[in-house]
């Protein structure tokens, strides 16, 4: 049998990057899946977002793993849509297991005297609020079922460490680190872990892009990936420039698994060894 037959797992931020692999490779372990995405460029953000095109498609692949699937588009700042999406996906499903919060946005760096309000607050809304809206809608549908389950927040080395120029995103990341800690706790009698996730740089559109590369090559006029990569792998004991959404997705699926049944409130990094630098 796959390690999670029988299993529903809510997804959120899926239609692209980490969310769509974690929403397959959740499919791959035998999970059926809620997924969720907003499907539109985000506020302070200098990369496109995902479309609904995208999101079809991570329904199609799932389908096509023969796992079941709700697609649907909301923004995780907006609790009522997310509670009418988890409720119609149980109420298909029967059951919820598994939660990855993993929606959230990237940064333009800015020194924190001159990030303007409105940024700052969308960047708490979402990475921050928007986490925990996740788990509230959730919650009660997990504790229903009286199966334990697990949960998993998807935080960043920036919610273990701090840097310069971004501390609108370092706050709401290291927020997500307390909120786990609190919420592994409380849910701890019902036996629903809780665990967050610390991913280094990520193969994706939020860190591969144009304002990445100006971001680590302020000194070239118009860097490259090629340029970027060399700077990025500065940041890591492990010779590698960045992880694959995949290697994420690896580290998901053993948090929500049966393997990690005795593993609550911890902040498990993958990070090539970017902490330990």
């Amino acid at each position: 049998m796959s390690r999670l037959s029988g299993k529903v797992a809510f997804v959120t931020g899926a239609a692209r990057g980490q969310g769509r692999s974690h929403a397959i490779r959740l499919a791959e372990g035998g999970a059926d899946i809620i997924a969720l995405d907003v499907c539109e460029d985000a506020l302070g953000t200098t990369y496109p977002g995902p479309t609904e095109n995208d999101l079809d498609d991570v329904a199609r692949v799932i389908k096509s793993l023969g796992r079941r699937v709700v697609a649907a588009k909301a923004d995780i700042r907006d609790l009522a849509a997310m509670k009418a999406i988890v409720d119609q996906g149980v109420a298909n499903f029967g059951r919820l297991d598994i939660v990855v919060a993993n929606a959230g946005i990237g940064l333009t760096p800015c020194s924190s005297e001159d990030i303007p309000e409105e940024l700052w607050d969308n960047m708490i809304a979402v990475n921050l609020s928007g986490t925990w809206r996740t788990c509230k809608v959730a919650i009660p549908h997990i504790r229903a079922g009286g199966r334990g389950g697990s949960i998993i927040l998807i935080s960043s080395v920036g919610g273990l460490t701090p840097y310069a120029y971004g501390s609108h995103y370092v706050a709401a990341k290291h927020g997500v680190v307390g909120l786990m800690r609190a919420l592994a706790l409380e849910l701890a009698p019902a036996f629903i872990r809780v665990n967050s996730v610390h991913p280094t740089q990520v193969n994706t559109p939020m860190i591969m892009n144009d304002a990445t590369f100006k971001l680590f090559s302020p000194h070239i006029e118009n860097p490259t990936l090629a340029d970027f990569e060399p700077i990025s792998q500065q940041l890591n004991a492990l010779p590698v420039p960045w992880v694959e959404p995949e290697d994420v997705s690896d580290a998901v699926v053993f948090l929500a698994s049966d393997e990690a049944k005795y593993i609550t409130g911890t902040a498990l990094p993958v990070d090539a060894g970017s902490l330990i630098k």
